[in-house]
């Protein structure tokens, strides 16, 4: 079998490049639907780009090359598409754009878009060999119906990171890279949760609360949410992709800095009221209750000074803990690290010194923030490629 372009991966960037690539294109994927990932995300209604969408919303060793993809195939051009299609979208908190009906809408547009393209795809069918010859590459394709033997002037890698391997996730990007001698900055869990030791916060599992958690030289303000085995939320997922082993994160349970404010006048007007019961009325009774014997909180708001009050909420305002680890791959929404942007085109995302070979979406060492950030540099890759083939 001849093709022009071999695309491995049937996610959202694999599908989005098939969709408009030159030529004869063949797509394959080891699991038995396409777009899974698409699928489940959003609570199953995709959160499929961001209003926002802008470079200092992703994080890569060069932060830079994500501007020429980015640039060349917005969020305004995806919103476009979909439009086109008669996909109803709304937009929830700080621009983040979801369909109305089902994140399925989203990939039933991409087959059709594949379709009309005259891609082909081949589902349960895995790569058994992949080596470059004189006018391209050979694979070896293993399906249930057998093997076949491909040969393609262009392959383009399109699986993903190692985040969710229920969903098949695999290391199979980076197995390439190393084959063909592409490098690969170290990887690890992002948009993740944080773990703690001897289920510190077991009391407080289930209790969310606006927030600003802070990791390294990340700072988002969102909600947090305690669990069973230690924090998670938007606030903590995102600060996860700024968090190294071993460092301390912040968490500021009064972004707003209301609480001396509040409690200084409280205690004007009504100074017996008890110190814990004026706190619970402004943050969750549990964790009140969870900090009492940690900031002693005794007495009436009468017997705490100014100096008092700060100090309280000083401490709510910095509450320095440092995580385990986090719950890895298995719950990440991404990849952090990837190919070597140093090694591709930013234009073409193409191996500088591999030609025909091309890596696009999760796989590159660019990671967006929690909020259609990376379903939107699957799109802005995936074009990126799909414009520089040859036709």
């Amino acid at each position: 079998m001849q093709v022009d372009s071999l695309i491995i991966g049937a996610g959202a960037a694999g599908m989005m490049c098939a969709a408009y690539a030159p030529g004869r294109i063949l797509v394959i994927d080891h699991a038995k639907k396409a777009g899974e990932k698409i699928r489940i995300s959003g609570g199953g209604r995709c959160n499929f780009t961001n209003m926002h969408c802008a470079p200092h919303a992703f994080l890569s060793q060069n932060p830079h090359f994500v501007k020429s993809a980015l640039a060349r195939y917005t969020q305004w051009d995806f919103i476009d598409l979909i439009d086109q299609h008669n996909i109803a979208w709304h937009e929830k908190t700080l621009g983040q754009l979801f369909c109305d009906v089902s994140a399925k809408q989203i990939i039933a547009m991409l087959l059709d878009l594949m379709r009309e393209n005259g891609a082909e795809l081949r589902l349960e069918t895995k790569i058994e060999d992949l080596h470059q010859t004189a006018d391209g590459y050979e694979a070896t394709l293993v399906a249930p119906s057998g093997k076949t033997q491909v040969t393609a002037k262009q392959i383009i890698i399109a699986t993903g990171g190692k985040s969710i391997p229920k969903m098949g996730a695999t290391g199979f990007a980076y197995d390439v890279a190393r084959q063909f001698e592409v490098p690969v900055t170290d990887t690890r869990p992002a948009l993740v949760p944080f773990t703690f030791p001897e289920d510190r916060f077991v009391p407080l599992a289930g209790v969310a609360i606006p927030s600003r958690v802070s990791a390294g030289a990340g700072q988002f303000e969102e909600a947090l949410l305690f669990t069973h085995r230690g924090l998670s939320g938007p606030a903590v997922l995102q600060a996860s992709s700024y968090w190294k082993e071993g460092e301390a994160i912040s968490l500021n349970l009064d972004p707003d800095a209301r609480l001396y404010d509040s409690l200084r006048t409280t205690r004007q007007h009504y100074g017996r009221k008890n110190l814990t019961t004026e706190l619970s009325a402004l943050l969750p009774t549990r964790l009140i209750e969870f900090l009492k014997d940690e900031l002693d909180l005794t007495g009436n708001l009468a017997d705490q000074s100014d100096v008092r009050l700060a100090e309280i909420c000083a401490h709510l305002q910095d509450w320095q803990m440092t995580p385990n680890g986090t719950e890895g791959y298995r719950t990440a929404e991404v990849t952090l690290g990837g190919i070597d942007t140093q090694a591709l085109s930013s234009k073409t995302m193409e191996c500088s010194r591999v030609k025909g070979l091309y890596f696009i979406g999760e796989a590159v060492d660019v990671t967006g923030w929690l909020g259609g950030y990376n379903f939107q540099w699957a799109w802005s890759s995936a074009m990126a490629v799909a414009r520089a083939l040859p036709n």
